[in-house]
């Protein structure tokens, strides 16, 4: 009856070996992302040669996804395990697949209901997707071994234990992106790129085909594509942005692109796991590539080399007032139409610099044509034109938060990424989002230290910072949270330049953003987490993937209780199984200092110098920390203004928890506002004098951060009618490259008891004209609140 054999997720990776007689089993089960419902019960199922696995209808899903885990059974045990169409009750050692379409209102397409007893297991799915992720659960139910990349059979009994789980994603859209334009990828690790995807029981692959250091994918009627655009000039033992640009007439021999076929055979590749492939064609910014091969859509009509490196800014784009660019675009986007089935087409639409539009005669001509006051609304005119054109294909247009300048148009899906606020924005008027914000999302970025990490292009993204995304903000009521479809997270390669690197920087970050998107909120637990990780990394080592074991920095957390005066820290270091060794008074911390075992209270300012150590060797250098003990430790505060999602620091008590922000912006404890004024109230409920408060702020102007103009201080007693205690101003604003902190502090003549102190930081609103980010919303960075009696 049934004539495919697929290679899916497990064989893949050749996962049918395991070469020792002893395998390994973990109880509970460590299963990621973590299931919505488990009960692990007695006993086990044995799969031997003699099991087989029944379905409950015909159908060609139904068909593939039973002869994938035929195939992965039968490699494991030696012997060929039937499939075969059961009409009644499974027999014994059998694995049964069935479809019931009353579930699908509990469970949707993607759900399943998996039982293990020692008889049999089944499972229940309204849809063949929700049985393939069944089967996923039923592979990490199984010894590690069965992930070997070695040719064995594996040795010894293939137990799972019984349990009963019922299972469903808490987001539909569960992705990870790739750029394979700034390096380009061969087919072969895309392919494992999708299976390490569907290990993780994610369902998107965003495929980034085209920018400016590279076409990639074949298009017939435009065959100097992949012919011209598709290479540059060799740089690549040099740095991403010190690379010098290339010469028209330098070969240009770094480079390649994927045939048609080839994409066929990725799409069906990725459809065979249920996963989405969706294409990204950048427009209309990030396309100078096109004009090494077709300089007559640019605004300048001149021929351009491919670029080498960094290209900023990027002034080199379609030209949006002839006519030409969109009959090009079209017969571009009507191949990837016929490549890609996927309901939904990513336009790009980021980082376009509209200079040479300004001054453009025949984008001008369109903007007086088409009553457009400025260059946002002309990119609006662009990304609708081409959003329409797609919906008269029966699609769906997805791009970077950018569309939104000068107006979305209809139906367009916003993939916010320079924070929450335009994902907020877009969901708020109805919009789909999915967010991959660069604070949480963007893998690229260092995962630690970048002292003992590899060249990254810069940003802090550490696994923790992961784990602890949340993509439905809580600006959002419960209607509009319904429009954050997910998440992604993104891969960009400047700095990658190899498969295995791309593998390192993913993982284990791709691990920890498949469990925040699958699993219940309330289930999330960062210590669970890391222990069921450690059995993921087995599973690695078995596939021969290159992963990150986690960041041996020493990261603290501090406690506070006001009313009885107590603070206290905790330590804890990503890596797992560590010792912690630390000092109180500064000095450097070593296998003598004092051990940490559990909360250090402490009643006093202190620099904290801690090092973790595994199997006796230190992984990195001392993490340092100031620790402030004073007045305000743990008050309650309420925030008039909100802090950006992007810089949340810690949360709502990242100003009063007695850490002081070093002077990198991305340490994780600065709080950001953008464009607007920090502004907050902290209640004090037990009165008492104070002398002093201080609030403390950083400056970097490279980064678009500015102390405040000037920080006013107030009291009340009711909570709502504050009255002046003093404020600061800063000295006038100039350039200055120095990265800087300073203390905004009033000292009052006389004890001031209050019961409502309020603190508002003027922000200065948006870049000064001298700066490169002028008229942007510029940031306000705040850290401690230190109040003094």
């Amino acid at each position: 009856m049934m004539t495919r054999i697929l290679s899916f997720l497990l064989l893949t990776f050749v996962l049918a070996t395991g070469c020792s007689d002893r395998q390994t089993q973990k109880e509970p089960p460590d299963i990621i992302p973590r299931p919505a419902n488990m009960t692990v019960k007695k006993g086990s199922f044995r799969i031997s040669p003699q099991t087989t696995i029944w379905i409950s209808i015909a159908g060609t899903h139904m068909e593939m996804v039973a002869e994938g885990l035929s195939q992965t059974l039968s490699r494991l045990t030696g012997e060929e395990i039937p499939v075969g169409l059961l009409d009644g009750k499974p027999p014994k050692n059998s694995v049964l697949l069935a479809i019931d379409n009353t579930i699908a209102r509990d469970f949707g397409q993607e759900g399943y209901i998996l039982s293990v007893t020692p008889s049999n297991i089944i499972i229940t799915a309204a849809e063949p997707m929700g049985l393939f992720y069944g089967i996923q659960t039923i592979y990490q139910l199984m010894p590690v071994e069965i992930f070997s990349q070695e040719q064995d059979l594996v040795k010894g009994n293939l137990t799972i234990p019984c349990v009963e789980i019922t299972d469903l994603p808490t987001f539909s859209w569960r992705g990870m992106h790739l750029d394979v334009s700034r390096h380009f990828f061969p087919k072969e690790f895309i392919k494992k790129y999708i299976d390490l995807i569907a290990l993780h029981k994610m369902n998107v692959f965003h495929w980034h085909l085209t920018d400016d250091n590279g076409w990639r994918i074949e298009i017939k009627k435009y065959p100097l594509l992949t012919e011209v655009a598709a290479w540059r000039a060799d740089r690549e033992g040099i740095s991403w942005n010190k690379r010098a640009p290339a010469r028209l007439d330098e070969p240009a021999t770094y480079g390649g692109f994927y045939t048609q076929d080839d994409i066929r055979e990725i799409v069906q590749y990725a459809a065979e796991r249920f996963i989405t492939v969706v294409p990204e064609i950048e427009m209309p910014g990030h396309t100078s590539e096109v004009f090494s091969a077709y300089p007559e859509f640019s605004c300048s009509g001149k021929r351009i080399p491919v670029q080498t490196g960094g290209y900023w800014p990027n002034t080199d784009i379609f030209c949006a007032g002839k006519d030409e660019t969109f009959n090009f675009l079209e017969d571009v986007l009507d191949e990837v139409l016929q490549l890609f089935p996927s309901p939904f087409i990513h336009i790009g639409g980021d980082e376009a610099d509209k200079t040479n539009w300004k001054t453009c005669r025949e984008c001008q001509a369109r903007m007086k044509n088409e009553g457009l006051g400025n260059a946002d609304e002309l990119q609006s005119y662009f990304i609708k034109r081409i959003g329409l054109y797609l919906e008269s294909k029966g699609r769906r247009l997805i791009g970077w938060d950018e569309i939104m300048e000068g107006g979305l148009p209809r139906g367009a899906v916003v993939m916010s990424w320079r924070g929450f606020e335009g994902g907020i924005e877009a969901a708020q008027k109805g919009h789909m989002v999915v967010m991959c914000p660069t604070s949480h999302c963007y893998f690229d970025y260092y995962q630690a230290d970048p002292d003992f990490q590899p060249e990254a292009i810069g940003g802090l993204t550490t696994l923790r910072k992961v784990y602890d995304f949340r993509p439905a903000p809580e600006e959002l009521n419960q209607f509009q949270a319904r429009n954050i479809l997910g998440a992604q997270g993104n891969v960009w390669t400047e700095y990658i330049a190899t498969s295995t690197h791309a593998e390192y920087m993913a993982l284990p970050r791709m691990t920890a953003l498949a469990e925040v998107l699958w699993t219940p909120q309330h289930l999330l637990n960062w210590q669970d987490f890391r222990e069921r990780l450690q059995t993921q990394f087995q599973r690695f080592d078995h596939m021969g993937v290159n992963y990150f074991p986690g960041s041996g920095k020493v990261e603290i957390n501090t406690l506070t209780d006001p009313d009885n005066k107590a603070f206290s820290f905790t330590l804890e270091a990503e890596a797992y199984d560590t010792e912690i060794f630390y000092t109180l008074d500064g000095k450097e911390p070593g296998k003598n200092s004092f051990p940490y075992t559990k909360p250090v209270n402490i009643q006093h300012n202190a620099t904290l110098k801690a090092i973790a150590y595994k199997n006796g060797k230190a992984l990195e250098k001392p993490a340092v920390y100031e620790l402030n003990y004073h007045g305000g430790l743990g008050l309650p505060i309420t925030y008039r203004s909100r802090y950006s999602q992007r810089y949340p620091a810690k949360g709502a008590h990242s100003l009063f928890d007695g850490l002081k922000g070093s002077l990198r912006h991305n340490d994780g404890f600065w709080q950001g506002y953008h464009g607007n004024n920090m502004d907050v109230v902290i209640r004090i409920d037990q009165a008492f004098d104070i002398n002093s408060v201080s609030t403390t702020f950083l400056q970097d102007q490279g980064k678009w951060i500015f102390y405040p103009s000037q920080v006013n201080y107030y009291f009340s007693e009711d909570g709502v009618s504050f009255k002046g205690i003093g404020g600061v101003k800063r000295k006038p604003l100039t350039p200055d490259d120095i990265v800087m902190s300073n203390d905004y502090t009033i000292r009052l003549q006389r004890p001031l008891k209050v019961n409502y102190l309020r603190i508002e930081a003027i922000n200065i609103g948006v870049c000064p004209d001298w700066h490169p980010g002028n008229g942007g919303k510029a940031w306000i960075f705040a850290d401690e609140i230190i109040i003094n009696q």
